[in-house]
């Protein structure tokens, strides 16, 4: 089930989502330019548990960055074309809205916050990892948990593919992205801490992050929930 819009409009431009993707996918596209050094510069750059401890990680040729700024670069690299273009996909559609529902430089403070969030409870399921953590997807597990909180009711469209046949259909925000939580949270249960691939726990925690922040950072003019629409005639 893969969402690819919504119908739910907002009032303001989505200035920093927007910047957010154009920053990411600039990082990207000098990732690839780096052509073979590429891995060298994710292990350097990318989010390692273990550096928090005091376990250094030397990289031949590359110099090291402190370990608490690699959390805020890792939110910006990608490891393949397929990574960036799902965590962008995610935050193309979620992310306006919470930006619109926050005002821009809160949902910038919101969104990073969410990142640091995910990456240490990525640290906390496992403090001895050396595998480099990249990727949006922490800070935007944030965003997909503020959407649950104020838009549980909007329409997602989505694509179930079926073979080749790729069939869309509509439905809540609550199902589409509680869903999303389940499967996450299924996963890093199941997921021994240290295996390489998908950073479960980094997903779990960036979204309780969002659930828990949201209430401090939305509008006024956003209620927790989103609005009751009521029927009868007097609705």
């Amino acid at each position: 089930m893969i969402p690819i819009s919504d119908d739910n409009p907002t009032r303001l431009f989505p200035f920093f989502t927007w910047g957010l993707i154009i920053a990411c996918v600039l990082v990207y596209v000098w990732e690839l330019s780096l052509g073979r050094e590429m891995e060298a510069a994710i292990a350097v750059l990318g989010f390692t548990p273990a550096s928090l401890s005091g376990a250094s990680i030397q990289i031949s040729g590359i110099g090291q960055v402190p370990a608490a700024l690699t959390i805020f670069t890792s939110m910006f690299l990608h490891a393949s074309f397929l990574h960036i273009a799902g965590n962008m996909l995610y935050l193309w559609i979620f992310g306006n809205n919470i930006e619109d529902a926050m005002g821009h430089l809160r949902f910038l403070v919101f969104y990073l916050v969410c990142g640091v969030a995910a990456a240490m409870a990525l640290a906390h399921a496992d403090p001895s990892a050396r595998l480099p953590m990249v990727g949006a997807s922490g800070a935007i597990s944030g965003v997909l948990g503020s959407y649950l909180l104020l838009f549980p009711r909007a329409r997602v469209t989505v694509i179930v593919p079926l073979g080749i046949i790729f069939y869309p259909f509509r439905i809540t925000a609550l199902w589409v992205v509680g869903f999303w939580f389940l499967l996450q949270l299924f996963s890093a249960a199941v997921t021994r801490p240290g295996e390489p691939g998908v950073a479960w726990w980094a997903h779990v925690g960036g979204f309780v992050a969002g659930l828990v922040l949201t209430p401090f950072f939305k509008s006024r003019d956003f209620p927790l929930f989103g609005p009751v629409r009521r029927r009868g005639p007097w609705g």
